[in-house]
């Protein structure tokens, strides 16, 4: 693809990508390879990673997978699905602005949660318990293990057989990965399989993903904890950073309703951190003298992310989320719910695999640890409503917190 010389505010022309942009037609290629070479049809190869994974089954059940509330009583709450399509808009506004390749970071924040079990980290950690002593459970991993693995709809092959680039973003989601210390089980074999690089940084486009992901998720989940009651407006208002948007917001819209002025706030704050990462980023880009896709893997620090005064606000409002509404009360007796929920199922289809459906009882190994793997794979690609349906199924009704379908 040609490289097209920079505008004179980069990015901002249609069809322009930066030559440290991760370019399609590059790519490394896919662990099984594909047919005249990755060029097929009117798609690039990141524009059919990102049509794989929305048509994949794996993304359709994060729809009623937990992303804040289990099961809630009310449609408004955010799911994993929507809080995915949340990221990928604000991903695409960076990646725009900085003349990136959209596809790759859509598809990465499409991608992103696809390896969560249900109910959320109380998932993680019901199977992490249950794997203890096989390798336990990592849903970073687990995505992968799903995208590479478990999902696959093609005759020839496992998996849905993405490029290097989306499957690299993927694994280094929280940059790279030490070398310190032993990789989670599923990350070492997908790794020996088709290797990542995993000591380098990634491309742009993953790091942007991964800052679209903190943006979204820290704003977003204001509005739910908002609407279940777990906060307040004037809890919010304590920190000066959001202070200072809502005067703001009062004397721009004076007289309009206070929820549709909270709806505001949440907008503005994601304007305000988006604005923030796309300027930082520029600069850190300049300051490290990257010119190419390669100079970004060569740079030895993340290129993309907040300023130093934005992101000191960011992780006050991280704290602030979770002393207030993850680590809330009744979410936390809600995860203690679902933790034991998952072990009970585990424990039963460990103790007697008949109970599993037909296709994972054929499929199921023989041996440890591949045998409580592939259990816990099943379980992993519940979504909330079906795990508690599968436990009403062999030990009746469970607790009313939990019993919201």
């Amino acid at each position: 693809m040609e490289t097209l010389a920079a505008p004179e505010h980069q990015g901002e022309a249609i069809g322009y990508r930066a030559r440290y942009a991760a370019d399609p037609v590059q790519s490394r290629g896919r662990e099984f390879g594909e047919p005249g070479g990755g060029v097929r049809g009117p798609r690039s190869a990141f524009q059919r990673d990102r049509d794989r994974i929305i048509h994949s089954i794996a993304f359709r059940r994060m729809k009623h997978k937990a992303q804040v509330f289990v099961a809630p009583y009310g449609d408004h709450y955010r799911t994993r699905l929507t809080h995915s399509l949340e990221v990928a808009q604000v991903g695409r506004v960076i990646a725009r602005s900085l003349g990136l390749d959209e596809d790759l970071t859509e598809a990465l924040c499409l991608a992103h949660d696809i390896g969560h079990a249900p109910f959320g980290h109380a998932g993680e950690t019901a199977l992490d318990h249950a794997l203890e002593g096989q390798g336990g459970f990592d849903h970073n991993a687990h995505t992968l293990r799903t995208l590479m693995r478990l999902e696959s709809p093609y005759c020839t092959h496992e998996g849905l057989n993405l490029s290097w680039e989306a499957l690299e973003g993927l694994a280094k989601h929280n940059g790279p990965v030490p070398g310190d210390k032993p990789l989670p089980w599923a990350l070492d074999e997908l790794n020996t399989a088709f290797p990542f690089d995993l000591g380098r940084w990634s491309s742009l486009e993953a790091q942007v993903a991964a800052v679209a992901d903190d943006i979204a998720y820290d704003n977003h989940d204001i509005e739910d904890g908002l609407r279940a009651g777990f906060i307040d407006l004037d809890q919010l208002l304590a920190m000066d950073f959001i202070a200072d948007q809502w005067r703001a917001i009062e004397r721009r819209f004076p007289g309009t309703s206070r929820e549709r002025l909270q709806r505001e706030l949440v907008r503005s704050q994601i304007g305000w951190m988006v604005n923030d990462v796309i300027a930082e980023t520029k600069g850190r880009i300049a300051d490290a003298g990257v010119e190419t896709a390669i100079d970004v893997r060569k740079a030895g620090r993340a290129l993309a992310g907040f300023s130093r005064g934005v992101g000191a606000a960011e992780r006050v409002l991280k704290r602030f989320m979770y002393d207030n509404v993850y680590y809330h009360p009744a979410q936390k007796r809600t995860a203690d719910l679902a933790v034991d929920l998952l072990k009970k199922l585990h424990e039963a289809y460990s103790a007697d695999p008949s109970l599993l459906p037909d296709d994972w009882q054929a499929a199921l190994p023989e041996a440890q640890p591949a045998r409580a793997r592939h259990i816990a794979d099943f379980i992993a690609g519940m979504t909330d409503r079906y795990a508690i349906r599968r436990y009403t199924d062999l030990f009746g009704a469970p607790p009313e917190e939990l019993s919201n379908v």
